[in-house]
């Protein structure tokens, strides 16, 4: 599209706050970043702990376990580095699945009986990196996100609901999930909040979001049984998860990431640029109509639910909607919009989120794409009380201590903003391990890389 521009060229702030009034933007902006301002206030979350700042690690799915979900030195490496970034929250690290069906890719993390220890190993490492760096943890929260994958678990696809435009992409003919089994597997999230408490985490994230099986479930009108239906239905197995874990571990503190609103299957089209694939059914939620999406989250925070990431979409068949980006992946579609467009999008969805629920603490995303003006921006949101904390994703990858410096008041190592080349997404599609290949050395050094760039070239 001709009225994209790059944020890397966007020099001045003014030249930001031209560029998003001509598009019709409303993205919020201050002109400089005081780093003891409101990024650098405490943040209370309920009564268990007050964190340092305003800033989050958000979690990512590892590409680089073990076949058996435990962590690697790249894993191990990338929690470090979580833990040395300033940040006072770590929202859950990364996905862990809570049984070896419910992994995304065969190289996830686990969170079972055989894998515990590991991951409270993983954790101590995040912890001391973080105390050897800023001297102190009593003020740091880190949390593990449980997930099973449903439609999208490797090797074999388990949907909650026939969708066909989502079945031609990953599913098929596989069954669905019968209650019985999610029966079993509220279970399962149980025994792994459990390990997880055990293993030294603060909190745990019950992952609703990205279309993965416990968002999918939220959508699942035309689903016959317990857990489809009415609203009351497709949110059974949300509630019905939140409350065995409070009852079996009342001290472990929960969080819910959860995707508000939704959007059709995008494709290339003929100019490569995303085009809807055709209408199908309401998803859970739309940016026009949140009302179901604050229904849930209502009934969260009835039930002692004080966390609450908000993010959109999926990376599946709509990844503009969650992860705004100039460059897409090796199997995506150019933008169809301005990726701020996208940024403001998920700044206020969090917005209304926090309007909705004030006593939750509400953490935002979308910011990577900000680039050398997240501080600005994050100030702003902050400032208004549109969200109570501010989460980086894939600029963890690239530039892990831009909290850190932004908080310090250092000015930003502009060769290390993560620029949205999307290749920490193409490069696990191609059957290598996660990581920003572009700007980390540690990564660019590797021999497969030529593999990345064979890739990429093709893709073009």
């Amino acid at each position: 599209m001709t009225d994209i521009v790059q944020v890397r060229k966007l020099r001045t702030v003014d030249d930001l706050r031209r560029h998003v009034d001509a598009l019709g933007i409303d993205l919020p902006l201050d002109d400089e970043v005081d780093p003891n301002g409101p990024l650098a206030q405490p943040l209370p979350v309920g009564d268990r702990r007050v964190l340092g700042n305003r800033f989050a690690v958000l979690p990512m799915e590892g590409w680089d376990g073990t076949p058996d979900g435990r962590p690697t030195d790249l894993v191990r490496r990338r929690w470090r580095r979580f833990g040395e970034s300033g940040a006072k929250l770590v929202w859950g690290g990364e996905a862990a699945a809570v049984r070896p069906d419910g992994r995304a890719n065969p190289n996830q993390l686990m969170i079972t009986a055989d894998t515990a220890d590991d991951l409270a190993a993983l954790r101590r490492e995040l912890v001391d990196a973080h105390v050897a760096r800023f001297g102190r943890s009593d003020d740091l929260m880190v949390g593990l996100q449980l997930t099973h994958s449903g439609r999208w678990s490797h090797p074999v696809s388990r949907p909650a609901e026939r969708d066909p435009l989502l079945d031609r992409r990953r599913g098929g003919d596989q069954p669905l999930l019968t209650d019985e089994e999610l029966d079993a597997l509220v279970d399962d999230y149980v025994t792994a909040a459990g390990h997880a408490r055990r293993a030294g985490f603060h909190f745990v994230d019950v992952k609703h979001c990205h279309g993965y099986l416990a968002h999918e479930l939220l959508a699942a009108r035309g689903r016959a049984g317990r857990y489809g239906g009415d609203l009351t239905s497709r949110s059974r197995f949300l509630i019905g998860v939140i409350e065995a874990i409070q009852a079996a571990h009342p001290d472990l503190t929960i969080g819910v990431r959860l995707s508000v609103f939704d959007e059709v299957p995008y494709c290339a089209g003929p100019d490569g640029v995303g085009v809807p694939e055709e209408p199908r059914r309401l998803g859970f939620g739309r940016e026009d109509d949140l009302s179901e999406p604050l229904a849930v989250v209502g009934a969260l925070a009835e039930r002692g639910v004080r966390l609450l990431c908000v993010t959109a979409g999926s990376p599946y068949y709509c990844p503009h909607v969650q992860r705004p980006a100039f460059f897409p992946p090796s199997d995506g579609y150019q933008p169809p919009e301005d990726p701020l467009a996208g940024v403001a999008r998920l700044i206020h969805a969090a917005a209304a989120v926090k309007r909705h629920r004030p006593e939750m603490v509400i953490v935002g995303s979308g910011y990577s794409y900000l680039q050398e003006w997240i501080g600005h921006v994050a100030q702003r949101v902050i400032a208004d009380g549109l969200a109570d904390s501010v989460g980086v994703g894939r600029m963890a990858l690239s530039y892990h201590d831009l909290p850190s410096d932004v908080l310090a008041g250092r000015d930003l190592d502009r060769r290390r903003l993560c620029r949205t080349f999307s290749d920490c997404t193409t490069a696990p599609r191609n059957g290598l391990v996660s990581g920003c290949w572009p700007l980390d050395d540690h990564y660019k050094q590797r021999p497969d890389r030529a593999v990345l760039a064979a890739a990429k070239k093709r893709a073009r």
